[in-house]
C-alpha cells in the first residue's frame, strides 16, 4: 500500500503573477488541496495617515482620495463627511444628491473592473475585454460631471466642487439607458456560462456565521446573505431619501442561494451594477435645486472654523469594496489633523481568506484571492519615526512583530 504523501508548503508572493499587489500567502497543501493558509501582508506601507497629520484638512482632502485609485471618490467622500462632523459643517441638499450620484457611478465602474479581472483569473479574457469596454461609458459620465476619470477631486467640505449642467444630465441619462439595455446581456454572460459556474460555484465559500464572526463587509458579506450595507443601515447624504426604493443586494433576492462562494459574489456585484444604474437615474429624476456648497466663500470660512474646532468624529460610507471608515481628531489652534485613521474594506475582509481557501484546489487560488476585490495598497500603512532623530522609515511586518515581542519581554 502506497504511503500517503505528507503535507507540503506552497508560497505565493509577495511578487507573483496571481497577485496584483504585494502580499504573501503561505499555503499548506495535501496533494492539490489547500488544508491551511497563513497570510502575511505588510509589503506596501505608504505612511499615508502620517502624511495627513502633517497637513491641514483641505490638503488632506486630496490626499484621502489617493488612498485607493479605484475607489478614490469613496475615500474623499467619507473624509469630507468625517471632518464635517468634527467641525460642525453641513452640506447642502443638492450637494448630497450629487455626492451619491458620483458614489454610485464609481460603484458601477469598480464592479465592472472587478468583473473583468475575475474573468481574466478564470482564463476567460473575452469577458475582461467586454466588461472593460462597457466600463468606459461610466468613466465618460464621471469625466463629464467631475472633469476627470480617476481621482475626481469632486467632494469638498460642505458640498461638491462642480454642479451638473442640464446638458450633462441628458448625456448621463442616455449612457445610463444604454446600461439598462445591456443588463440582460451582461447577466447572461456571467450567470449562465457553464465554465464560469464550474470554476466559481462552491469555490472560496464564506458562511453566514463566519462572515459575521470575521467582520467581513461589502459584496463579500452580502454574498453570504448578511444584509450589511452602510447606505441602508446608516443612511447618509441622499440615501435616506432612497430607502423605500432600494435595498442591499443579496443573492436570494434574485433567485440565487446565499452561499458566500465566488459565484455568489459575482451575483451580488453584477446586480449591484444595475441597481446603481437605477439609483443614478433616481438621483437625476429627483435632483433638488439650490447651491452646491453651504458657504459661497467656503475655503476662507472653513480654515477659520477649523482653526477653532475641537473634537473628534467617525464617518462611514459603503465603498464599492465595502465599509470604509475614517476617524479624525481636531485640536483648537492646530491647523493640521491631530489624528487620522482609515479602516479600508480590504482590512475587514482579508481574514475571510483564511476560511475561504480551506479545501480549495491550487487552481482556485487566484480567483479566491481576486474574489474579495482586495486592495493591498489601501490597507498597508505604517511609518516608524525615530523620536530622537526625527527620521522616518517604512518597516516590514516582521520587524513590527519583532518589536512587539521585545516589548512584551522587556527587551530594549
Amino acid at each position: 500500500m502506497m504511503a500517503k504523501a505528507p503535507p507540503y508548503p506552497l508560497m505565493i508572493g509577495p511578487i507573483h503573477p496571481a497577485l496584483k499587489e504585494p502580499t504573501m500567502f503561505k499555503f499548506t497543501l495535501e496533494g492539490e488541496r489547500v488544508i491551511d493558509v497563513d497570510l502575511q501582508p505588510g509589503f506596501n506601507h505608504r505612511g499615508i495617515e502620517y502624511l495627513g497629520m502633517k497637513r491641514n484638512p483641505l490638503q488632506v482632502l486630496h490626499l484621502a482620495e489617493r488612498v485607493c485609485g479605484i475607489c478614490s471618490g469613496a475615500h474623499q467622500f467619507v473624509f469630507a463627511r468625517v471632518v464635517e462632523h468634527a467641525a460642525d459643517i453641513v452640506s447642502t441638499e443638492r450637494a448630497d444628491y450629487l455626492r451619491v450620484l458620483v458614489a454610485e457611478l464609481e460603484r458601477i465602474h469598480s464592479h465592472l473592473l472587478w468583473a473583468g479581472v475575475a474573468g481574466h483569473e478564470l482564463g476567460f479574457d473575452s469577458i475582461l475585454y467586454y466588461t472593460w469596454k462597457v466600463r468606459e461609458d461610466v468613466q465618460d459620465i464621471l469625466e463629464l460631471i467631475c472633469g476627470n476619470r480617476v481621482n475626481y477631486s469632486y467632494y469638498i467640505f460642505g458640498g461638491v466642487r462642480r454642479d451638473v449642467t442640464p446638458e450633462a444630465v441628458e448625456k448621463a441619462r442616455k449612457i445610463l439607458q444604454g446600461y439598462r439595455k445591456l443588463e440582460d446581456t451582461v447577466l447572461n454572460v456571467f450567470l449562465t456560462d457553464p465554465t464560469i459556474a464550474h470554476r466559481t460555484r462552491d469555490v472560496g465559500t464564506l458562511t453566514y456565521d463566519n462572515a459575521i464572526k470575521l467582520c467581513a463587509c461589502g459584496p463579500l458579506t452580502r454574498s453570504a446573505g448578511v444584509k450589511k450595507d452602510v447606505r441602508f443601515s446608516q443612511p447618509h447624504a441622499a440615501y435616506g431619501d432612497m430607502m423605500g426604493d432600494f435595498k442591499a443586494v443579496i443573492p436570494s433576492d434574485y433567485g440565487y442561494p446565499n452561499k458566500g462562494d465566488v459565484f455568489s459574489q459575482i451575483v451580488v456585484r453584477l446586480f449591484e451594477v444595475f441597481e446603481s444604474v437605477r439609483m443614478c437615474d433616481w438621483i437625476l429624476d429627483n435632483l433638488p435645486g439650490g447651491p452646491i456648497t453651504s458657504e459661497p466663500n467656503l475655503s476662507a470660512l472653513l480654515m477659520a472654523k477649523l482653526r477653532m474646532a475641537e473634537g473628534e468624529a467617525v464617518a462611514r460610507v459603503e465603498a464599492p469594496r465595502g465599509e470604509d471608515i475614517h476617524y479624525v481628531r481636531l485640536k483648537k489652534g492646530k491647523m493640521e489633523l491631530d489624528s487620522w485613521k482609515v479602516r479600508v474594506p480590504t482590512y475587514g475582509n482579508i481574514m475571510s481568506w483564511l476560511t475561504m481557501f480551506k479545501g480549495a484546489q491550487i487552481a482556485d487560488i487566484p480567483i479566491i484571492i481576486a474574489s474579495i476585490d482586495p486592495c493591498i495598497g489601501c490597507m498597508d500603512r505604517v511609518t516608524i519615526i525615530d523620536s530622537k532623530t526625527g527620521r522616518e522609515r517604512d518597516v516590514h511586518v516582521d520587524e513590527i512583530k519583532s518589536m512587539a515581542r521585545r516589548a512584551e519581554r522587556g527587551w530594549k
